[in-house]
């Protein structure tokens, strides 16, 4: 028996087919763009470029656009930032195709464009129970085509932007309709496209997070500090960057480590000359901080006792589900017994568990069942989907009438 044949090598997608076009910069180069889009036809591919790990904001400063019959656009929204009215019109109908929306959305929607519809290719892929989500490799599993790894984590606040960053982010809107088409073809053969439609209008939907009761106890690092008084360091100093982080518009960890933050609050140094010996803090660009960071830290030398942080963080939900066995076995088993069930219903439908249902939903649930029996609604008050609530309220309501 003759061995099978390997799977054909995927052709490298090194330019973009239309050749790299201009970044624009100017309201008149801008008017030329939107011409072009009101000419072409269907979806339109977008994405955005941060610079997340240089600055403090996560605004783009790069947005990449392709419709049929209009080919290729960047838009620097730096410069244009007051002139993108006319864009936000073009872009205001057509479906928008992006990968992972939810990254993107926020920046573009900071400058002024909001899809009317969206189809996100990362979504459909996991709905679709694909391997690999991300855009490289679908695109070459779906469509036979290699992108080059490219430079995604960049400082795409420089200027100018270099020209193989262009192309990178020209790239990756080069398929992406093309993608879509696939997506959308195995989802329908699949009967999943209806649940792909819920889900991209939650995501287009989405409002903003809400912003953390206590942001800085996510210090990496933090679990080595015990005490009260120390955890006040770590909080203060963690404003105190935060502050000028934002102010100077650098990305946190790039002002000050977490590590660097961790270890003045454990070792507690009695000055800015002893704070300056320690490690990072002993650079030059930190030396000259160090009246500035060790305010911060006699700011938590000096606070009452009652305003120190608790060990741990308040929250409004259930408790860590290592405690649930000591703290409430009835919920421990509920929790145990919705698992299996949604981990079949997972197998079944070729969908990850997480895309069911949202992990922390299905928590709340299993430590607080509905009192009135009704699973349905509160899924529903809980954020689920028609999709998820029709596939999973039946499964949960035995579950959760469980005691």
């Amino acid at each position: 028996m003759s061995s099978p044949e390997p799977p054909p090598e995927a052709v490298p997608l090194l330019r973009p087919a239309d050749g790299l076009p201009p970044v624009t910069t100017s309201a008149d180069a801008l008017g030329d763009v939107v011409t072009a889009l009101a000419g072409g036809t269907g979806p339109i591919a977008v994405d955005a470029e941060r610079a997340s790990g240089f600055r403090y904001s996560q605004r783009a400063y790069l947005v990449q656009l392709r419709r049929a019959g209009s080919g290729s656009a960047l838009v620097d929204p730096i410069p244009l930032r007051d002139d993108l009215a006319p864009l936000a019109d073009a872009l205001d109908g057509p479906e928008w195709v992006l990968h992972a929306a939810s990254q993107d959305l926020p920046c573009l929607a900071e400058i002024g464009l909001r899809p009317a519809s969206l189809f996100d290719t990362e979504l459909a892929g996991r709905l679709a129970g694909l391997p690999r989500v991300g855009l490289g490799p679908m695109v070459e599993n779906l469509l036979g085509l290699a992108l080059e790894k490219g430079h995604g984590a960049a400082d795409w606040s420089r200027r100018p932007l270099p020209e193989d960053w262009l192309v990178y982010a020209a790239l990756d809107v080069e398929v992406l309709v093309e993608l879509r088409d696939v997506l959308a073809g195995l989802l329908a053969e699949q009967g999943k496209l209806d649940w792909a439609q819920q889900e991209f209008e939650a995501v287009r939907t989405a409002p903003p997070p809400a912003p953390r009761a206590e942001p800085w106890r996510r210090t990496s690092g933090i679990h080595k500090v015990r005490k009260s008084r120390p955890l006040a360091a770590v909080r203060e100093l963690w404003l105190a960057r935060d502050s000028l982080a934002a102010e100077r518009d650098i990305a946190p960890g790039r002002v000050l480590p977490d590590a660097a933050i961790v270890d003045a609050a454990v070792r507690n140094p009695d000055s800015a000359q002893t704070l300056a010996g320690l490690p990072v803090f002993r650079g030059r660009s930190q030396r000259r901080l160090a009246r500035y960071w060790f305010d911060a830290l006699r700011r938590a030398a000096e606070l009452p006792d009652a305003e120190l942080p608790r060990g741990s963080a308040t929250t409004d939900g259930p408790p860590p589900v290592s405690r649930w066995a000591d703290r409430d076995p009835a919920a421990a088993e509920r929790l145990s017994a919705a698992r299996a069930a949604l981990a079949d219903v997972s197998e079944k439908y070729d969908v990850p568990v997480e895309n069911l249902l949202q992990p922390d939903l299905l928590r709340r649930l299993c430590w607080t069942p509905p009192a009135d029996g009704d699973v349905s609604a509160a899924l529903r008050a809980g954020g689920a989907r028609t999709w998820q609530i029709e596939l999973l309220a039946p499964l949960l309501e035995p579950v959760l009438a469980s005691r």
